[in-house]
């Protein structure tokens, strides 16, 4: 691997990172986490991740417990949830709020596949225009005479090499997710 495309290496991996971390947010019928780590509360006035103002467990395999620390900020979470895109009406006990994930209907696994797939060739997207940019800045890089052609040649080989690479990470990903959604 030329010690050039490792720069354009570490921002396909990170594309990577970021579809995973969407893939985590398309909730699957059972309960996770990760469903709410892009809802927000309005916590004395800073916007504020649940995770860093409740502890959140998952009692059932359907089920999620988030547990404030502070119990004022109870309702707030409780808001923050009943507005976010979730779907999910949250039950209040006074003491903790309770996400119910209901069984996927068939047509909901359908379109959150849909979903989950256009994710993935986003990110096949993103990975070709960092190829792109880096055949560009090689291509420049040849006719101000800092590589030889026959270095562009290998620079472009190796970046086809890691485009590939990448793309099959995706694809293995999301035949994962998909699975795991059409899963009953």
């Amino acid at each position: 691997m030329n010690a050039k495309c490792e720069g354009y290496m570490h921002k396909m991996e990170k594309s990577i990172d970021v579809m995973k971390q969407d893939f985590n947010t398309i909730r699957a019928g059972r309960a996770n986490a990760a469903v709410l780590d892009r809802i927000t509360v309005d916590y004395y006035g800073v916007s504020t991740p649940i995770q860093q103002i409740a502890s959140i467990s998952t009692p059932e395999p359907r089920i999620l417990a988030i547990q404030p620390w502070d119990g004022s900020a109870l309702k707030l979470i409780e808001k923050a949830i009943q507005s976010s895109d979730l779907g999910i009406n949250p039950t209040n006990d006074g003491k903790m709020i309770r996400l119910i994930f209901p069984q996927l209907t068939e047509d909901r696994r359908r379109d959150l596949t849909k979903e989950m797939r256009k994710m993935a060739e986003d990110t096949k997207i993103a990975i070709r225009n960092i190829r792109r940019d880096a055949l560009d800045t090689f291509k420049k890089e040849q006719k101000a005479s800092e590589i030889t052609e026959d270095d562009l040649k290998l620079l472009e080989k190796d970046m086809q090499e890691l485009t590939d690479k990448y793309c099959k990470v995706v694809d293995t990903e999301a035949a994962a997710k998909e699975q795991e959604l059409l899963e009953i």
